[in-house]
């Protein structure tokens, strides 16, 4: 079972450190943007418990790269089926930590099942090769063999919007390589990711394992220049991400860092679907996603249609209580997350964009917006929005579409409506993203498939398998005057 200070009505977010959960020190309580009272605390960390995760980590660094692929896996398979039992009880943690709608919350866990299985199956496919070597005159007459070995201390940092499956991502590639994590959970999740963690532990993950620390930027800090940890995984902003680099110093990173997402909609394309996919892609979790739509650019000749299309089914979904089944959009992470976006779409409107839908704050509640031909230097348009917002902008050349989404400093996957091969091969060529998603919309991820992006979106990619490439490190062994092709 979930430890008990899982389960309260206001529960408890303890550290753990040394295989113990540890409540030291004065708690820093979570406010829930939508009930707007303490729904968790947590315990940020000291300077000395940061010490001793960093001391116990190294310690036990070899207790869990010795321990057998298989049973890595068998683990990790147990984590899988009990994410699916306690899913319930860690969606009702998210939708009163952040707001978002419980449906939503449940789907994230199954994501976690999934997640954790993938990272079962990719442990027990870790291996090397057979590097020829036979080839070359120097090599004639010897073996040269690698294998992956454990990289030893790896840092997860992971976000508020997908606490469950984002440490998933992070913990569970780094279990099935053979590392010990430390892992840095969100301020606005705590009670969440403890959650996460106390499932892997119950499912058999040695306490060597991991440790959990709650705190703030000055506990990430430290952390990412400790000596000891080898890799950092993080996934946040781009100012984030930046400090992460300049701490870790000569440190292998992967790192995440968000975006402007950008769909387009062809002139053939299925309008009336497009507008259905949008509406639910665009919204979910109310826009909090690093691949949420955020700009939609649509062929002239549809872009009436397409914007009444996208109004009816923005219109359709349902706003309230993140507890409610029947909730589509709940509210954001903060108040001051909110009056952000306001803000925003309220400069655009001065700049001549026009608002078609939403733009309604109630605290930390923003009922999804849809902003019509804003200016392409409006904010909403250049920078990350990460809220319940839309932008929808006409085009008439595909060229110069791809060419207006290239000019964002961002790059991490897009969507394109289109049927025409040629147009697909084009926008997969030519747009400067990690990923392209055909007849939908950019905010579509499969756990098991490579994600991530370029240019200020980051680094690296996130799926278990490439995880475990970046979690390992290549060691060789060469046999001198041994080799199946013979010796000369």
């Amino acid at each position: 079972m979930l430890p008990d200070v899982l389960t309260r009505s206001t529960p408890d977010a303890p550290a753990f450190v040394a295989g113990e959960w540890v409540t030291d020190g004065p708690p820093a309580s979570r406010t829930g943007p939508f009930v707007r009272a303490v729904v968790s605390r947590s315990y940020p960390a000291s300077e000395a418990q940061v010490a001793a995760a960093r001391a116990y980590a190294a310690a036990d660094a070899r207790v869990v790269a010795g321990l057998a692929p298989a049973t890595r896996a068998d683990v990790l398979d147990r984590a899988s089926r009990l994410a699916v039992e306690h899913r319930d009880d860690i969606a009702r943690l998210i939708a009163l930590e952040l707001g978002k709608p419980v449906k939503d919350g449940r789907g994230e866990l199954d994501r976690v099942a999934d997640t954790f299985a993938v990272c079962a199956h990719e442990a027990r496919r870790i291996g090397g090769e057979n590097v020829p070597v036979a080839g070359w005159a120097r090599g004639t007459g010897n073996t040269a063999l690698t294998y992956r070995a454990p990289a030893g201390v790896a840092l997860a940092i992971t976000p508020f919007n997908a606490p469950a499956n984002l440490l998933a991502h992070k913990l569970g590639a780094s279990f099935a390589a053979g590392n010990t994590t430390l892992v840095k959970a969100p301020p606005q999740a705590p009670a969440t990711t403890a959650a996460v963690v106390a499932l892997a532990l119950e499912a058999g993950m040695p306490p060597a394992a991991v440790q959990l620390l709650h705190g703030g930027g000055d506990v990430g800090a430290a952390l990412c220049a400790a000596p000891e940890v080898s890799v950092i995984s993080f996934t946040g902003s781009p100012a984030t991400g930046a400090a992460v680099a300049r701490a870790a110093g000569a440190k292998r990173l992967v790192l995440e860092l968000g975006g402007n997402a950008a769909t387009i909609v062809c002139a053939d394309a299925d309008v009336a679907d497009a507008a259905r996919v949008c509406a639910r892609t665009g919204y979910s979790n109310s826009g909090q996603s690093c691949i949420s739509v955020q700009r939609v650019y649509v062929q002239r000749s549809r872009f009436d249609e397409f914007v009444e299309a996208f109004r009816a089914e923005v219109d359709r979904l349902v706003v309230g209580d993140p507890l409610d089944p029947a909730t589509d959009i709940g509210s954001m992470v903060d108040e001051d997350a909110a009056t952000r976006v306001e803000k925003w779409v309220e400069q655009a409107r001065a700049a001549g964009a026009r608002l078609v839908a939403g733009g309604v704050r109630d605290g930390a509640t923003l009922r999804p917006t849809i902003v019509a031909d804003p200016p392409p230097d409006a904010t909403i348009v250049t920078e990350e929005v990460f809220g319940a917002l839309v932008a929808v902008l006409p085009f008439d050349d595909l060229d110069a579409v791809i060419e207006t989404c290239n000019g964002s400093r961002f790059g991490l996957q897009a969507g394109i409506f289109t049927n025409d091969i040629t147009t697909i091969v084009t926008a997969w060529r030519e747009l400067a993203v990690g990923g392209l998603v055909v007849n939908g919309s950019s905010n579509y991820r499969l756990d098991h498939v490579p994600f991530g992006g370029v240019k200020d979106s980051g680094f690296g990619r996130e799926a278990p398998r490439q995880m475990i490439d970046d979690y390992t490190v290549i060691k060789t062994l060469i046999l001198r005057g041994l080799s199946v092709w013979g010796q000369a």
